[in-house]
């Protein structure tokens, strides 16, 4: 008797037990480490990207805190009292919304009665996409009844990874932007001055996904797990994920043979992983299909070594396009 793809009973068993292996042994931790300043707009930001937006529109006259730190995957994190104080104190705090910090609301509650500090949520007016698959059956009640209060599930199964798409991108920067004003009302023109620079460059990053993508013969991304929808409906293509919204999810041994596949049945090159998580359930997957692997950044932090070189957002994006054009030519 055999399952999908051929594989026999025994070695299905087999390809499962190294997979849940895998997952066992990828995990990380971390903590924050930069403090307010004197004299500046202090702005706190929830990880990565918004950090990043903040930073370049916000320019001198802002200092910038994010939560999250370099090499640390912000779905595994979740935040210390040091940094509800260190919010608490600050003058602005951006998060995402769109239940991509599950922790958000009970980080909101612990801020002190006597902070002045705005918030605002970046993700405000972007289309939001519900999640495929997010929940396995077997596990379904399990993160109802836990997820929450690890801190790892997204929240209503929306896709919270809206900053992925140039498209959403812009919109969040504008959202940045708005917030800054709002908190700091005195350098509303340089702050205008910095994200009419950002919005050309994010524009112009748009425009290369859209003529470079248009082109391609290929539409299927396998990747590892599902942080590409917004970029996938904004431009053109078809994602399919071995895991669910979170990159922490344990899928099934069926939907993982399910995926090899699809890969096989639909002439996939590559298997995408990311560099925040283990990449090894990517690359077990792509052995098993015969295909190779390449980097799909969901842009989510910046490893120590993306810091030294100087790398941003802009520039992953930019290395994301030359992958999927890579991996779809």
């Amino acid at each position: 008797m055999t399952v999908t793809n051929g594989m026999t009973i025994r070695r299905a068993a087999g390809f499962a037990a190294a997979v849940a292996l895998i997952l066992v042994l990828a995990a990380c931790g971390g903590g924050a480490g930069s403090k307010l300043a004197e004299g500046k707009t202090n702005v706190v930001t929830s990880f990565y990207p918004l950090y990043y937006f903040a930073s370049e529109i916000g320019g001198d006259e802002v200092n910038v805190v994010n939560l999250v730190p370099a090499g640390v995957e912000p779905h595994d994190w979740t935040p210390k009292s040091q940094d509800i104080e260190t919010a608490s104190n600050a003058d602005l705090f951006l998060y995402n919304g769109a239940g991509f910090e599950s922790w958000a609301d009970n980080f909101l509650q612990g801020i002190s009665k006597d902070s002045t500090v705005k918030t605002a949520v970046i993700s405000d007016g972007i289309e939001l996409l519900e999640g495929e698959g997010e929940e396995h059956e077997e596990h379904g009640e399990e993160h109802e009844e836990h997820g929450e209060e690890e801190g790892h599930e997204h929240d209503s199964h929306v896709d919270p990874h809206t900053w992925v798409s140039p498209k959403s991108a812009l919109i969040m920067a504008e959202n940045v932007k708005n917030a800054l004003v709002e908190a700091d009302a005195a350098h509303k023109d340089v702050y205008e001055a910095n994200y009419a620079d950002l919005k050309q460059r994010l524009e112009e990053l748009d425009a290369r996904y859209e003529t470079e993508l248009a082109g391609v013969t290929r539409k299927d991304i396998v990747v590892s797990h599902q942080a590409f929808s917004y970029l996938a409906r904004d431009y053109g293509l078809n994602q399919v994920a071995i895991m669910g919204l979170s990159p922490d999810a344990e899928p099934r041994a069926q939907d993982l043979m399910n995926v090899v596949k699809f890969v096989k049945d639909n002439d996939v090159q590559y298997i995408f992983f990311e560099e925040l998580v283990s990449d090894q359930l990517a690359k077990t997957l792509a052995d098993e299909a015969g295909v190779e692997t390449l980097v799909l950044n969901p842009v989510e932090g910046l490893t120590q070594e993306q810091e030294k070189e100087g790398k941003d957002f802009i520039s992953i994006m930019n290395e994301n396009l030359d992958h999927l054009l890579q991996a779809l030519k």
